[in-house]
């Protein structure tokens, strides 16, 4: 409805042409005809005036326009957030899985006590250091 008002002085200003035919009659278009002789016509044509329930109606659009924005915006930094979150996790994996890379190439594990002195730990208990910190890396990062 806008652009229809908007292309009204548009189209008065493209001009009108006044013709009197064979019969007499007078008539007005927007060409010249091919076998009549012709005028051009000057058309004032009133400004378009906006009334109360076409401001209504682009105040209406405005806000609806704003809050898509709005909208957009917050669906976009969600995503951004969700993406940095998701590189952090792959990140963290990466780590995980070299750890456990580096976990399958070691010999055997030991603690140390309070006296500074490595304490090795039997086989069983390597065994299921390993598989523990496997179990992590799957509830971490998955199967893949």
């Amino acid at each position: 409805m806008v652009i229809l008002i908007l292309l009204i002085p548009l189209s008065a200003n493209a001009g009108v042409y006044k013709w009197v035919d064979a019969n007499g009659q007078t008539h007005f278009g927007d060409r010249p005809p091919a076998k009549a002789a012709s005028s051009e016509v000057k058309v004032h044509s009133a400004p378009a005036s906006v009334d109360a329930g076409a401001r209504e109606r682009h105040q209406k659009m405005t806000e609806f326009l704003e809050q898509q924005q709005e909208e957009r915006e917050t669906r976009q930094a969600a995503n951004a957030k969700a993406e940095e979150k998701a590189e952090k996790q792959a990140e963290l994996c990466r780590k995980l899985r070299a750890r456990l890379k580096f976990l399958a190439s070691v010999s055997t594990f030991y603690n140390i006590n309070d006296q500074g002195e490595r304490i090795y730990v039997n086989e069983a208990e390597n065994t299921r250091i390993r598989e523990d910190f496997r179990e992590k890396v799957r509830s971490t990062c998955g199967n893949d």
